[in-house]
């Protein structure tokens, strides 16, 4: 009993401690978001304050997203729902690509950076996206604990049929008193819980998680306090198929070939708004609707050719909406995107289910629309 009692015990404390810092987490990316409106506004005719502003924002919103996206995926792990869409991936690709979202996010901006690929493709079977989470979470991690000025080494290999690959830093270390549970749910030790770097915790525990739906193995290393830290990941390989073709998908086409008319349904009047002028920056003709009801009563006169619809919405679910849109006369075949922050198996499941042609998570950038629009060009 009183085993079950400290470990009952031990569970709430780990549990009242990971919202304390959750809280603390989320609210490190608001303040400089907060501070960069405010510079915006007293700053409007200066352009070079405005792009630092700007800049810094981005990298601050991605931090943001990036701690949704690893909570959500925690959960859909915990509950057996997150499911791989495997396909065969190139890992010299997934390395790139997961180097390049490192550099957009601002991550080991201030370090040495040095990436070390094998003249031959290394072939795995996995989800390209999930693969890119991993690395990208790995690299995310040595630039959190290493010193301005330190190097991080990424490097990729084959050994028999394995993939190996490795992230090395010459940041704080890992005590050898916490190497058993880093990769535990929650898991951090004091001196980085303190550090600014901070962190949730869930990181490496989700690249463990998803490693291992991938038939693999992760492992960690460290001298010590200040000897740096290396992250192996171990893959199964694969033959290739067609050896040289890129998997990955390629980057959305950076111009608008031709003007959309595009309705936009919120029940959320800034989110509805800042998208309809985003989209309007891009080229394209909008219309702005608050309610279900309004939506339709816009799509019978408008005839968009694009509909982009929040599925959480009072009194008229975006369901019901899309439902009763492929009614209109001139509407039966329009593209209508699902765009919420439900974006589980069964969320997309669902919304399919109701005529939705795409689903987008929220908050979804402008790449994500670029990339749309050239799947629109077609069909």
């Amino acid at each position: 009993m009183r085993d079950l009692a400290e470990r009952l015990a031990d569970a709430n404390r780990r549990k009242t401690e990971f919202l304390a810092v959750l809280a603390h987490e989320l609210r490190n990316p608001l303040a400089p978001l907060r501070n960069c409106l405010q510079i915006l506004s007293l700053h409007q005719a200066d352009p070079a304050v405005a792009e630092r502003a700007r800049s810094m924002m981005e990298r601050q919103l991605s931090h943001l997203v990036l701690l949704v996206d690893d909570l959500l995926d925690v959960a859909r792990i915990t509950q057996g729902k997150l499911h791989l869409k495997r396909q065969q991936v190139d890992l010299s690709m997934v390395l790139r690509e997961a180097v390049e979202a490192s550099r957009v996010g601002g991550h080991g901006a201030s370090h040495v950076l040095s990436v070390d690929l094998p003249r031959e493709s290394v072939h795995v079977d996995g989800d390209p996206m999930r693969l890119t989470q991993i690395l990208s979470n790995l690299l995310h991690n040595a630039s959190k604990y290493t010193p301005i000025g330190g190097q991080i080494h990424l490097s990729l290999q084959q050994e028999a049929d394995a993939a190996v690959i490795v992230v090395s830093d010459t940041g704080v270390g890992i005590p050898a008193s916490f190497m058993t549970s880093i990769f535990d749910m929650f898991s951090q030790f004091s001196s980085l819980r303190q550090s600014e770097q901070g962190g949730l915790g869930i990181g490496l525990a989700l690249v463990r998680s998803l490693v291992e739906l991938h038939g693999g193995t992760v492992s960690a290393a460290s001298g010590g306090r200040d000897q740096g830290s290396t992250f192996t990941v171990r893959l199964p390989t694969i033959r290739s198929d067609s050896p040289g073709n890129p998997v990955l998908s390629s980057a959305p086409a950076e111009a608008v070939e031709r003007a959309r008319r595009i309705l936009v349904v919120d029940d959320n009047v800034d989110a509805a708004d800042s998208l309809g002028e985003m989209l309007r920056g891009l080229g394209h003709s909008t219309r702005i609707a608050h309610d279900g009801f309004e939506a339709l009563s816009l799509a019978q006169g408008y005839q968009p050719e694009l509909v982009i619809l929040d599925i959480g919405m009072p009194r008229m679910t975006g369901y019901e909406v899309a439902i009763e849109m492929r009614k209109i006369p001139g509407l039966e075949t329009t593209c209508i995107v699902a765009l919420t922050g439900w974006g589980a198996e069964e969320d997309r499941a669902q919304s399919r289910q109701a005529g939705f042609d795409h689903h987008l998570t929220k908050p979804a950038s402008s790449a994500a629309f670029l990339q749309l629009f050239d799947e629109l060009s077609v069909r």
